[in-house]
């Protein structure tokens, strides 16, 4: 037997992949690069809304993976994932990693006022108290949330995936962008990816929460193809408003590249009348359906990389080799 099938027929005895209701294409997405089947699970909902889940094969001594992105509904999502992970303790799971490709409640991660909370902090003591024991994330909003969990955290990068993408396309004049100081530290380490490009920022201001306003750009953009580089796109509206101020100051393009594509309430129709030439994606969140008419945007999957970093869990091997 040569050494790979040895190793799947560990996968195969050994672990096993679960789903919750967030995102199943993924989680199916991920087995068939792993070559095994998705765990068999009922998640059912009462009249009233509670949430019942039923194991429906033995994971006794195996290694379970539930793979859940907490996207809207978010809560729901949630105590879907927490209920799972108890199910699965309660039928003498060995060990229970919760994959969370999109992690929400992450923009609560600091206190923004003297009697606010740090919600991010709560949702990851919740996760460790139902029982998971390790935690994979993609692309957390703030890199500190990795320290609010109390059990090892593989935090996991798309810009491999991105840096592919935008590779092909652009072979000369691109200029990476952040559309904020904050995420300066992001697109820098996007940058350096693609051969220490140049970097500019727009400078935002948030008079209130999803409003803001752009009133500078920090660079010099002339006939470059300039790249929008963030963790997510919500409403749209500091990626529209970057795209302008961009376009303003003489940029050939702009295209923008973002993990997590959220876009909730009117942020399809926001994008569709902007200067973004092109909105690329992943499937961290299920939002496939409603993207279809949509041409400006891409979606580009991280099946794969989230089943090589599940494959070297296992096999006790680095995670951040992925990213050299």
């Amino acid at each position: 037997m040569c050494i790979r099938d040895r190793f799947y027929n560990h996968i195969v005895n050994n672990i096993k992949i679960f789903s919750g209701t967030s995102n199943v294409p993924l989680a199916e997405s991920i087995c068939k690069k792993l070559r095994i089947k998705l765990g068999d699970l009922d998640i059912k909902r009462f009249s009233d809304g509670e949430i019942f889940v039923e194991v429906n094969e033995s994971v006794r001594g195996s290694d379970c993976f539930v793979v859940q992105s907490t996207s809207s509904p978010v809560n729901e999502n949630l105590l879907e994932l927490f209920v799972i992970v108890d199910a699965l303790k309660r039928a003498a799971a060995k060990k229970v990693y919760a994959v969370i490709p999109y992690f929400g409640y992450s923009r609560q991660d600091r206190k923004v006022s003297d009697r606010s909370p740090i919600t991010a902090k709560l949702i990851c003591d919740l996760l460790v108290k139902s029982g998971i024991e390790e935690v994979i994330l993609m692309d957390i909003h703030s890199g500190q949330i990795q320290g609010f969990f109390d059990v090892p955290v593989d935090h996991l990068y798309a810009a491999p995936i991105a840096r592919q993408y935008f590779t092909k396309k652009y072979k000369k004049d691109l200029i990476i962008a952040s559309p904020d100081a904050g995420g300066m530290e992001r697109a820098r380490r996007f940058a350096k990816k693609f051969g220490d490009l140049d970097l500019v920022v727009t400078d935002k201001r948030r008079p209130k929460p999803n409003v803001s306003e752009i009133t500078n750009v920090i660079g010099n953009v002339k006939n470059k193809h300039v790249l929008l580089i963030d963790d997510m796109i919500d409403t749209g509206g500091t990626a529209a408003n970057s795209a302008a101020a961009l376009v303003k100051s003489g940029a050939k393009s702009v295209s923008m590249f973002c993990s997590h594509g959220v876009l909730s309430g009117t942020a399809l129709e926001i994008i569709n009348k902007s200067h973004i030439y092109e909105l690329v994606i992943t499937d961290t969140i299920n939002n496939q359906s409603k993207l279809e008419k949509v041409k400006k945007i891409r979606v580009l999957s991280v099946s794969n990389l989230i089943a090589k970093a599940i494959k070297r869990i296992i096999d006790k091997k680095s995670i951040s080799d992925l990213f050299l």
